[in-house]
């Protein structure tokens, strides 16, 4: 059984900076790599970042440099820190979890994860 809950979003201003955190519980399996989505208005969701349970990341070329996941396992809480945000960085964000094994990009880039949370809506200005 997996539970994933988001929190952080908000609206901010084009250059500005947000963190997302997602407060997770897993009660059968304790190696799931997780990550974070992102559904801009009008497109399909897409994958941002992950990190397996051996803390490799990887990530979106678009936010590469600007965005850091990171993973508190002492609080089961995963991050996405945000920063130099601008108006694409805008949509709903989620926050997943993949059994799946294999390397962490190709989970991202094949958007193999099994478990959502309902999300967090980041908005940014320009």
């Amino acid at each position: 059984h997996v539970q994933l809950e988001e929190s952080g979003g908000g609206s901010v201003q084009a250059g500005g900076s947000l963190r997302l955190s997602c407060q997770y519980l897993f009660t059968t399996y304790d190696g799931y790599t997780m990550g974070w989505f992102r559904q801009p208005p009008g497109n399909q969701r897409e994958g941002v970042a992950a990190i397996d349970s051996n803390g490799r990341t990887a990530y979106a070329d678009s936010v590469k440099g600007r965005f850091t996941i990171s993973k508190d396992n002492s609080k089961n809480t995963l991050y996405l820190q945000m920063n130099s945000l601008n108006a694409e960085d805008t949509g709903m964000y989620y926050c997943a979890a993949s059994a799946a094994t294999g390397d962490v990009s190709y989970l991202l880039r094949t958007r193999d994860f099994g478990y959502f949370g309902q999300g967090t809506h980041v908005i940014v200005s320009s």
